[in-house]
């Protein structure tokens, strides 16, 4: 699929979306449109995975009489194999495209039709999206379709005053993306996963300060992927604590031939469904992650495991218990402080440095604060430097990034087993970014410029700079990045003498533009303006 139809493709799911603005804000109308968006893939991958085993019968799965001793054979053992396979299972009566055929069989999709000739569909979607969910109980992907469609209400009044209103605001969602061509064929890339994450980000745009809780440009997902994948082509794990949307994890995949399992945790439901969405719109089977509902500081879900990559951008400054009992928790109990209650991004840090593996790689945004202030995170962070010397590179990123906030963020790169234990990499990206609208975005040159300077370790002048830990001490562990990476610019010297001559010169022109100005007054008869 060439980049004008993978556009075209964005645009068209875009439009889809937007028969619901106006209706209900960005962060509750992505809901409905990417829930539908993946009850359609499942349909489709359902009916090519159906189409396949049939083949021998020369039988297509939408030609089985379900009713009939026949039909409900093969629909037995189509299951069987799809449950295996795909991890979900789907009749034929169930497709998105048969729902659609159902609701467009009349002019549903007009919004003035007459609400008598309307078709009732919103029963059937309800039962349908159920169904997805109960037919993976009792086996291996329960767990990863388990209220996967939670948050699909179809009961709100927010799509719709009455019951007539909201199964002809559904009908026209349905119907125009029943007309959309998937592509699922497409080998050449993951076209409906990259439309699919142009609509979280389009949807982030709106969500305003709620889009922190589930979205991270893919710029700087990029920076992260490309740090913990240095030196690799291939990663047996990769792990997000606060996954959000699963966008960061996915991006780390784009960096390497294979990774062999995601593994992610997050606190907010209605995300976590979305993560899990994610996953298996790019194609991951449910085989190959684990994506866990839970609090990741209070209740852990991963404990026992080490990962080789770690890849986070957590909550800035977020309050969690910092409950006295975690001076008894493995992930805490070495460093003899816990982060403050008002700001645990010390504690997640914590929490991630405990599962990294040994050849692993972990790369976090933080706000800057955790670069310098004192008090228990001072402590923390000396640990970190002079006890373990784990800290392996800083990275500040510009100001106004991120969706809901406007503040400067860097990212703390730490690994267990440095390569160059003798320093810290600072790097000072500040000033690399493009202003577009309200929002600063890093370009394709910026992420390569920062990849590149932390790969090869590079000392650029006033962007990188080598600390040794000598250094790093005599500042009092204190990692903020001005200290090491020296861009003073000096004032350009001026010839007092020459901007003198400049003036006498401007005061010479001025005076015969106003003799020539006045000539032109004497001559027209009329009184000079001076």
């Amino acid at each position: 699929m060439s980049d004008e139809q993978k556009r075209l493709l964005e645009t068209q799911l875009w439009n889809i979306a937007n028969i619901l603005r106006g209706k209900i804000n960005a962060n509750q109308f992505q809901d409905y449109v990417l829930g539908f968006i993946f009850y359609k893939y499942l349909s489709e991958k359902m009916e090519k995975h159906a189409d396949k085993i049939l083949i021998p019968d020369n039988l297509k799965y939408t030609d089985i009489d379900e009713a009939s001793p026949t039909g409900g054979e093969y629909l037995e053992h189509i299951k069987d194999d799809a449950i295996n396979s795909l991890g979900f299972f789907l009749k034929p009566s169930d497709l998105f495209k048969s729902l659609a055929a159902k609701g467009n069989s009349k002019q549903t999709q007009d919004d003035d039709a007459d609400e008598s000739t309307e078709n009732f569909i919103l029963e059937d979607l309800d039962r349908i999206l159920r169904n997805i969910e109960k037919s993976t109980m009792g086996t291996e992907s329960e767990e990863d379709f388990d209220n996967l469609f939670y948050d699909i209400d179809l009961n709100s009044t927010k799509i719709g005053r009455s019951v007539a209103d909201r199964n002809r605001v559904i009908v026209k969602i349905i119907t125009a993306l029943n007309a959309i061509d998937f592509d699922l064929d497409n080998t050449e890339g993951d076209v409906l996963g990259d439309a699919y994450e142009y609509l979280i980000g389009k949807f982030a745009e709106g969500a305003g300060q709620k889009a922190g809780e589930f979205y991270t440009p893919q710029a700087v997902s990029s920076i992260l992927a490309k740090i913990v994948t240095t030196g690799k082509s291939r990663l047996k794990s990769v792990y997000d604590p606060t996954c959000g949307s699963g966008s960061l994890l996915l991006r780390v995949s784009k960096e390497v031939d294979e990774v062999a399992h995601f593994y992610g945790q997050e606190q907010n439901r209605t995300t976590y469904n979305l993560a899990r969405m994610n996953m298996i719109l790019h194609n991951v089977s449910y085989h190959d992650f684990t994506i866990k509902h839970e609090d990741t500081l209070e209740r852990p879900q991963h404990l026992d495991l080490k990962f080789e990559a770690i890849v986070a951008n957590p909550p800035f400054s977020a309050h969690w218990s910092a409950n006295p009992l975690f001076m008894n928790d493995e992930r805490f109990a070495q460093y003899g402080r816990l982060a403050p209650k008002t700001k645990a991004d010390f504690a997640f840090i914590q929490h991630m440095v405990h599962q990294l593996d040994d050849n692993g790689i972990m790369a976090c945004i933080a706000p800057h604060g955790v670069l310098f202030r004192g008090a228990a995170e001072g402590h923390i962070r000396r640990y970190l430097i002079e006890d373990r010397n784990y800290v392996d590179a800083i990275i500040g990123l510009p100001a106004n990034l991120f969706y809901g906030t406007s503040i400067p963020t860097c990212i703390l790169v730490l690994k267990k087993c440095r390569e160059q234990p003798e320093g810290i990499l600072f790097i000072e990206a500040s000033k690399e970014f493009e202003k577009v609208k309200n929002q600063n975005v890093l370009r394709d040159e910026h992420i390569e410029k920062i990849a590149h300077t932390y790969r090869n370790r590079e000392v650029l002048d006033k962007f990188s700079a080598l600390a040794s830990l000598e250094e790093i001490k005599a500042n009092d562990y204190n990692l903020n990045i001005p200290r090491y990476v020296n861009t003073f610019e000096e004032a350009e010297n001026i010839d007092i003498n020459a901007v003198a001559l400049e003036l006498q010169e401007l005061d010479k022109t001025l005076a015969d533009t106003d003799n020539a100005l006045a000539a032109f007054c004497k001559e027209l008869g009329i009184k000079t303006p001076f």
